[in-house]
């Protein structure tokens, strides 16, 4: 039993005839016949009762009755498979590190789903290990996020670099200092995040090769409270600019002189033996463009 002998049969049905099912569906009247016989040969029974007059068996009429309810779920997922191939629909696992997930996103993915609707996109935020570790259990499909240390089986294209600043209570008294640079960060409370962060362990590269010891520092797993905690007084913090702009009443933005340059980010996908849908590739594409756009844009406000 395929479709076509299905199509064929309810097309008799519903118009009487043999000879008017063959003219819509452009069969020979030949090869309407050896549909029904070969449809009611797969189901082992008789469908149509042939004389002056079509009429329908018992089990013609039962079949006629949920072969259209058939028709219908095959139309709508030939049209969604079709829509797959085409990059139409789908669903797309996308693991992304902060501020990019809060900050670069949004304003990315919104155009991107009012032009597929039919695409579903999870977004999974997390830390450039946790995310490289999850691409490779096969659990979000790309990841926007900073270089991994090893880069086994996945490949790494930079997009950007999130830019890092200073910012302090403006009565402290680096924010009338003209020029700051790391070691005037010695002896100073860091308002930090976690250990995994890949921002925390820029900046602590950067000040024991540049800053030098010791200096202390507050723990705070989230990233977007680190300016709240600032503005409260508890110490300063170095962030990327994008998250404080414009600047926490109260604080200041101080750019950090010797700090080379600001993080590294861009798009991880497995190296090999991963197929993408289309969907995915037409993101990828998005991603691309809009990530380049909104770094480009903020180094020039």
């Amino acid at each position: 039993m395929d479709i076509r002998t299905i199509k064929t049969f309810q097309t008799i049905v519903r118009l009487g005839s043999f000879q008017k099912a063959a003219e819509e569906l452009l069969y020979g009247q030949s090869t309407v016949t050896m549909h029904v016989q070969k449809l009611e040969s797969d189901l082992g029974m008789k469908l149509l009762e042939r004389g002056k007059k079509l009429q329908l068996t018992e089990a013609g009429r039962l079949f006629h009755q949920h072969a259209d309810l058939l028709l219908k779920d095959y139309d709508y997922l030939h049209a969604t498979m079709s829509e797959l191939l085409q990059g139409e629909a789908g669903l797309i696992r996308l693991g992304v590190m902060e501020p990019t997930a809060s900050y670069r996103l949004p304003p990315i993915i919104g155009p991107f789903l009012q032009e597929y609707p039919k695409v579903q996109i999870s977004v999974q935020i997390n830390n450039t290990t946790a995310l490289s570790q999850m691409l490779a259990d096969g659990m979000i499909d790309i990841a926007v996020c900073s270089a991994p240390e090893t880069g086994l089986g996945q490949s790494f294209e930079p997009l950007f670099q999130e830019e890092l600043v200073l910012l302090v209570p403006d009565t402290h008294p680096l924010a009338a200092k003209h020029r700051v640079c790391l070691r005037d960060l010695r002896h100073e409370r860091l308002l930090m995040t976690t250990a995994v962060c890949p921002y925390r362990r820029k900046l602590e590269k950067a000040l024991l090769e540049k800053g030098g010891s010791p200096y202390s520092g507050m723990e705070i797993s989230s990233m977007a409270a680190l300016k709240y905690y600032v503005q409260a007084r508890f110490g300063v913090a170095v962030v990327p600019l994008i998250t404080v702009v414009p600047a926490p009443e109260g604080t200041v933005l101080k750019p950090i002189a010797d700090l080379d340059s600001g993080l590294v980010t861009g798009l991880l996908q497995k190296s090999s033996g991963a197929h993408l849908s289309s969907a995915a590739d037409k993101l990828i594409a998005a991603l691309q463009e809009g990530l380049r756009h909104s770094s480009a844009n903020a180094a020039s406000s």
